[in-house]
C-alpha cells in the first residue's frame, strides 16, 4: 500500500468513525411539519424531488396544514409572528487531495457553515435566506435572500425579489450532490462580470398546470452581488439584464427547456468605457424514472460584443463561449436509498481560452442518518496540464 492510498483509507475511516453518532436535530422545515426530509428530497438534501419543488414553490407551506398553528396569536390579524424562528444549519467538511494540481493533502473542515431560515409570512407571502458563516475559511455573507409572493393580484404569478442565482429556472446549483460545480453557469470571458450565478433583480414564474408548461422571466443587474457602490448603488451601469425560459414536461418521465438572455454591460479598457451586448441562449433536458435514475443535460451559447483582456491590454471583439455539462444520478430504491452515486461532466470552450475546462466527475454518498451523509468524489481535469483531484468528506443539516 503507497504513501496515497494509505492517506485516502485513513481519511475515510476517519470520516466514518466520526460520523457515526445520531443526529436527532432536523432541518426548519422537516422540524416545522415534524416530517421526515425523505418528504422533500431523494434520496437526501440538498437535491429536491418533486413534491419538494412543489413545497418551495408554493412558499416554503404544506397548504394541507393549517397556518395559524405556527403564528403566536397577539389579537392582530395583520402581525404573523412564529411561535419558534425556523433555523437550520449546514456544515460540510472535507479531506482532499490534489486540488489545483498541488499535489498534496489537505484537511478543510468546515468547508463551509451556513445558517437557513425560511417560511411563510402570511397566507401569500414568503422569505428565505441564508447566510455564510464559514465558507472555505472566510466569511462569504448571503447568497440565497429573497421575499416571494404568490399569486400575486390572482394572476397565478409567482413573484420574488432579493438575490439568487440566475440560473435557478435552470439546474439550481446549490441542490448539486457533487463539490464539482456546474462550471458553464460561472464562466465569463475577459473583464466581464455577467455570468449566471448569484445576482439581484426579480423573478416572475407562471405554472400552466394544464399543459405541463412553466415560464419563468428574471430582471437582474448583471453584475453579480457584491458591495455597493456611491449612492448605495449595487449595479455598476444604468442597464438591466433579462433572461426568459420555458420548460415543458412530457409525460411523468421528460421535460425539456430552453431559456435567452439579453444583457449589456459597461466595461473598461486603457483607454476609457466602453459597451459590451452579451447574448446567452440554450436547451436543457431532464429524465426522471421515479428518483432512482435521473439524467440532467444542458447546453449554453454565449456571445460578448466587446470584452477586456488584462494580460496582454488588448480588447477582442465577438467572443464566442459555448459549453454545457451532462449529470447522472443513480439511487437504487430512490428515496429509499441508503447510497446513490452522481457522475458530472463539465465542458467550457471559449475564444477566450483562459476559461476553457473539460473534467469528469464520479461522486458516492452513504446516508449514515437521513441529515448526515458521507461523501467521496474523484474529478479528472483534462484540458490544459491534466490531473485528478479526490475529496472524502461528510455533508449534515441539522
Amino acid at each position: 500500500m503507497n504513501r496515497y492510498t494509505r492517506f485516502l483509507t485513513a481519511v475515510f475511516l476517519l470520516v466514518f468513525m466520526l460520523s457515526k453518532p445520531d443526529l436527532t436535530a432536523i432541518p426548519a422545515f422537516a422540524r416545522k411539519y415534524q416530517i421526515s426530509c425523505q418528504v422533500c428530497h431523494a434520496p437526501v438534501m440538498p437535491r429536491l424531488k418533486a413534491f419538494g419543488e412543489d413545497f418551495a414553490g408554493n412558499g416554503f407551506r404544506l397548504t394541507e396544514y393549517e397556518s395559524p398553528r405556527y403564528f403566536i396569536p397577539v389579537g392582530d390579524d395583520r402581525l404573523s409572528l412564529f411561535r419558534e424562528l425556523p433555523l437550520a444549519i449546514r456544515m460540510d467538511g472535507h479531506a482532499t487531495y490534489n486540488f489545483n494540481n498541488a499535489g498534496a493533502p489537505d484537511f478543510g473542515s468546515p468547508f463551509l457553515l451556513k445558517i437557513i431560515s425560511g417560511g411563510e409570512i402570511s397566507d401569500k407571502i414568503s422569505y428565505y435566506f441564508y447566510f455564510y458563516f464559514n465558507e472555505r475559511g472566510s466569511i462569504a455573507g448571503a447568497e440565497d435572500a429573497f421575499i416571494m409572493v404568490n399569486d400575486l393580484f390572482g394572476t397565478g404569478v409567482n413573484f420574488s425579489i432579493g438575490q439568487f442565482a440566475v440560473s435557478d429556472p435552470l439546474f439550481k446549483g446549490e441542490l448539486r450532490y457533487t463539490l464539482e460545480p456546474y462550471m458553464i453557469y460561472s464562466v465569463a470571458p475577459g473583464n466581464s462580470t455577467t455570468d449566471l450565478k448569484y445576482d439581484r433583480g426579480i423573478i416572475l414564474e407562471k405554472d400552466i398546470g394544464k399543459l405541463g408548461t412553466t415560464l419563468v422571466a428574471e430582471v437582474i443587474n448583471g453584475n453579480g452581488i457584491g458591495e455597493s457602490g456611491p449612492g448605495y448603488l449595487f449595479d455598476k451601469d444604468k442597464y438591466k439584464n433579462f433572461m426568459f425560459k420555458i420548460n415543458q414536461a412530457i409525460g411523468e418521465k421528460f421535460s425539456i427547456g430552453y431559456f435567452r438572455y439579453y444583457g449589456r454591460e459597461d466595461l473598461s479598457d486603457t483607454l476609457g468605457l466602453f459597451n459590451s451586448k452579451v447574448r446567452m441562449c440554450g436547451p436543457d433536458l431532464v429524465f426522471n424514472h421515479e428518483d432512482k435514475f435521473v439524467v440532467s443535460l444542458q447546453y449554453v451559447r454565449r456571445k460578448d460584443s466587446d470584452v477586456f483582456r488584462e494580460s496582454d491590454g488588448a480588447r477582442i471583439k465577438d467572443v464566442f463561449t459555448q459549453g454545457g455539462m451532462a449529470e447522472v444520478i443513480f439511487s437504487p430504491k430512490g428515496d429509499m436509498s441508503k447510497w446513490y452515486l452522481t457522475g458530472l461532466f463539465n465542458w467550457v470552450d471559449s475564444d477566450y481560452d483562459e476559461i476553457d475546462y473539460t473534467g469528469a466527475t464520479l461522486h458516492a454518498g452513504y446516508l449514515v442518518r437521513r441529515n448526515l451523509r458521507v461523501v467521496t468524489e474523484f474529478t479528472y481535469k483534462f484540458n490544459g496540464p491534466s490531473y485528478g483531484k479526490v475529496n472524502m468528506g461528510f455533508v449534515s443539516a441539522f
